[in-house]
């Protein structure tokens, strides 16, 4: 009866996990079919608005595809290869996605800023329609991720979200241009969107550069944590704390930490566990605590 309940659990676990990717493999195929028919519409209409919308998407189906290629990835756990595990090829996902925006946006910007000088006609009528299309696919994704519990899931929707507010800016262009020719207000929207984009993708870029070269992640206070340590019972100090993050979500800590050489075997496993209580509370996915008497040289090579 013990075991079927345990098997029950380890389903329910991974039944969840499942849910998860099926719901980002969903988003991805949805993102993608909607992409490429972005870039067939903006092209048909002649909007440099709807094609750096497309340019958007594009970066979102690259995430979408990383998330989902990843999520199972990550549920493959270490091996002899990756003894931390695979969750860190999301950073060079994140870092291919990158140039590929950086590329896209700056052929986007090129042809927009002449075509704002020397306005072309786009077809407002067609825009319209792929703006109302746009609104109703993208707002479906965002409801079909809202409830998602993952941080991917949460980034994902809200990325989502801001796919609504650029069609709805689409859509009122469109409308306008109806009515009007001001046809220099589609390469106008499209300078704007893109450089949304580029915003995204400096402060995106600045993110994950830190992670690659294994800065403390944002949300630790370095001090903090060596203060807490340090506070613990037994402890005359530690140092050597270094903590770096393999994802951006799941972080690493080492340290050192000096003791009385007079403590007892229960006092060390007690100081073990209550490091293990700060750093559970901070999202750490690997801890390694070296112990060191206070009447020992301490083994690394710089000055202790």
């Amino acid at each position: 009866m013990h075991n079927h309940n345990h098997h029950h659990n380890h389903d329910h676990q991974h039944g969840h996990a499942h849910e998860a990717t099926g719901n980002i493999k969903v988003a991805f195929f949805l993102n993608l079919t909607f992409t490429i028919l972005e870039i067939i519409g903006g092209l048909w209409t002649n909007s440099l608005a709807i094609l750096s919308d497309a340019l958007h998407d594009l970066g979102d189906s690259f995430s979408l595809g990383m998330s989902w290629y990843l999520q199972g990835l990550s549920n493959k756990s270490r091996d002899n290869h990756y003894s931390y595990g695979y969750r860190r090829f999301s950073l060079l996902g994140a870092m291919v996605n990158t140039l590929v925006l950086l590329g896209g946006s700056f052929v986007i910007l090129g042809q927009a800023i002449p075509r704002i000088l020397n306005p072309e006609e786009s077809n407002a009528q067609g825009m319209v329609l792929f703006a109302i299309v746009g609104v109703l696919v993208n707002g479906a994704a965002v409801l079909k991720l809202r409830g998602g519990q993952s941080l991917n899931e949460r980034v994902v929707a809200l990325h989502l979200l801001e796919d609504v507010l650029g069609w709805v800016a689409v859509l009122i262009v469109s409308i306008v241009l109806i009515f009007t020719d001001w046809h220099f207000l589609d390469p106008l929207l499209s300078v704007v969107i893109t450089l949304y984009v580029l915003f995204n993708v400096f402060k995106n870029l600045k993110k994950t550069l830190s992670l690659f070269l294994q800065g403390v992640p944002e949300d630790i206070n370095l001090e903090l944590v060596e203060e807490e340590i340090s506070k613990l019972e037994n402890v005359i100090s530690s140092h050597h704390t270094h903590v770096w993050s393999l994802d951006g979500e799941q972080h690493v800590l080492t340290t050192h930490v000096v003791i009385p050489d007079t403590v007892s075997r229960e006092d060390v496993l007690r100081l073990k566990e209550d490091i293990r209580q700060i750093t559970e509370k901070l999202n750490f996915a690997h801890t390694t605590v070296e112990v060191e008497f206070s009447d020992e040289k301490c083994r690394m090579k710089e000055d202790c």
